[in-house]
C-alpha cells in the first residue's frame, strides 16, 4: 500500500514539474525583439530566485543570433552574456538596450560551416 502511494505521488511530482518549469519561463522570462539585419529575439529563461542562478539563453535567442551571421560558440556567449546580467532582470528597455549595445561591438561574421552562406 505504501509503495504504491509512494509510486502515485512520484509519478504526479514527475509529470507536474515539467508544467511548472513551463509556466515560470512565461511568468517570469524577459524577451524582446531587436533588428539586426533580421529580427534578433532576445529571450531568457528566467529562474525561481531573484539570483541569476539558473538564467540562460532559451533556444530562440541562439537560433535568431545564428540565423543573422553569428557562429554557434558566439551565439552562445552573447545569450549567456545577456541573460546572466543581474542588472536586466525585470528592466525589457534596458535588456533591449544592452543586446543592441553587444550586436553592434560584436558584428557577425558568417563562418564557411554557417547554414545560409
Amino acid at each position: 500500500m505504501k509503495r504504491a502511494l509512494f509510486l502515485a505521488t512520484a509519478v504526479a511530482l514527475a509529470t507536474a514539474m515539467p508544467a511548472f518549469a513551463h509556466q515560470k519561463h512565461y511568468n517570469t522570462g524577459h524577451s524582446g525583439g531587436v533588428n539586426y539585419g533580421g529580427t534578433v529575439t532576445v529571450s531568457c529563461y528566467r529562474g525561481p530566485w531573484n539570483d541569476v542562478i539558473w538564467d540562460r539563453p532559451n533556444g530562440v535567442f541562439i537560433d535568431s543570433l545564428v540565423a543573422v551571421g553569428y557562429d554557434l560558440p558566439t551565439a552562445h556567449a552573447i545569450g549567456e552574456r545577456i541573460c546572466r546580467d543581474p542588472a536586466l532582470v525585470y528592466n525589457p528597455d534596458r535588456l533591449r538596450a544592452e543586446a543592441i549595445r553587444v550586436l553592434r561591438n560584436s558584428p557577425a561574421r558568417r563562418g564557411k560551416y554557417h547554414r545560409n552562406h
